[in-house]
């Protein structure tokens, strides 16, 4: 399969479906740096370690790195991605349904981002994917279950294992720190948590820019008339276009998730703030290596939660966990359902 720049920019201006999708990817990619990036910025800016507008400007730079580097290292989140769902023989009817899943993500992820919730959209893509080639292959024979089932490993581990990392790191530092001059370790954790924050939004771009990329690489294996992308090589200029547009995204930032995530569930203190980026920072971390697809949001959201239980259970509100869990839980009929509608409306059209 012919995966050069030269290619790419000649197979858009050759199919105008593949140029849709290419648009849409982006389009998705940049609301995932703008919806979901504020998550791994969160804790930092509540805790006032950094001041919002550095802490946007910073994840944007650490997002970018993450997608770049960690696609370079190890590419398996990817490989999951494009290889959960099979949209049959027809490359042409492949390429609308991938658009009537990427157009659904964006429909989704911007509705529920206007309201200040966090939104997977991990799950909003992989809901999108599996509605479209449902209504591909008019069965749920296109989905592969032996990768979808590592989205439920992933969805176990993200918050599961966020949650007691969580609790556990941040009992320790309560431990540790339990004698020592308040002052002091305050400035001591204001820069760790700067650092912890960095390293959130590295392993965002990590995780969720490998997905984006899986989906950018099907679509020009598709305009090549292949219908999967077994044994191909992500090129080097398609992780700098999709680590790019994914920085610009971050940079516009998303101050009312910021306030959800860091201020309205659990009220944090520094050392808090800088247990629950670790924590979370490791589960993403531990999930990219193995090749599974977990949500960001998932697991810096649940590593909040364990570090609040530290203190006590009803440190965390209740009510912000409440309209999260509902989100997450409606993301995958919500996001499958419209997706297999644009996907019989597009082939329809088109």
């Amino acid at each position: 399969m012919d995966v050069s720049f030269s290619y790419f920019i000649h197979g858009m201006a050759a199919n105008p479906m593949l140029l849709i999708t290419v648009l849409l990817t982006l389009g998705v990619i940049f609301v995932n740096g703008w919806t979901d990036a504020p998550n791994a910025i969160a804790t930092c800016v509540t805790t006032r370690c950094m001041k919002p507008r550095s802490a946007i400007l910073m994840s944007a730079v650490f997002n970018f790195l993450g997608v770049l580097v960690m696609t370079h290292i190890n590419s398996s989140v990817a490989s999951t991605i494009s290889n959960m769902v099979d949209f049959g023989g027809n490359t042409g009817n492949a390429l609308i349904a991938l658009c009537a899943a990427l157009f659904s993500i964006v429909v989704y992820s911007v509705g529920a981002s206007y309201f200040g919730i966090p939104t997977s959209e991990s799950h909003s893509l992989i809901a999108g994917l599996t509605g479209a080639a449902i209504a591909v292959q008019n069965s749920i024979s296109g989905v592969n279950m032996n990768e979808w089932v590592k989205v439920l490993y992933g969805l176990v581990l993200s918050l599961a294992l966020g949650f007691i990392s969580g609790w556990v790191i941040c009992k320790l530092l309560s431990l540790i720190c339990s004698g020592l001059d308040r002052r002091k370790t305050n400035g001591f954790f204001t820069g760790a948590q700067i650092f912890g924050a960095a390293a959130m939004s590295f392993m965002h771009g990590a995780q969720d820019g490998q997905k984006f990329i899986g989906v950018l690489f099907l679509g020009v294996a598709f305009c090549n008339g292949q219908n999967s992308v077994a044994g191909a090589t992500i090129p080097v200029w398609l992780m700098l276009l999709c680590s790019t547009v994914m920085g610009i995204g971050t940079s516009v930032g998303g101050e009312k998730i910021i306030k959800s995530v860091g201020m309205d569930m659990v009220k944090l203190e520094k050392y808090q703030g800088f247990s629950a980026d670790l924590s979370a920072a490791f589960c993403l971390l531990l999930s990219s290596l193995f090749g599974i697809p977990v949500s960001t949001t998932h697991t810096k959201t649940s590593a909040i939660m364990g570090v609040g239980a530290v203190k006590r259970i009803s440190a965390i509100n209740f009510g912000v966990v409440k309209d999260m869990m509902l989100t997450w839980i409606f993301t995958f009929p919500g996001c499958g359902l419209i997706s297999f509608l644009m996907a019989k409306l597009f082939m329809f059209i088109f």
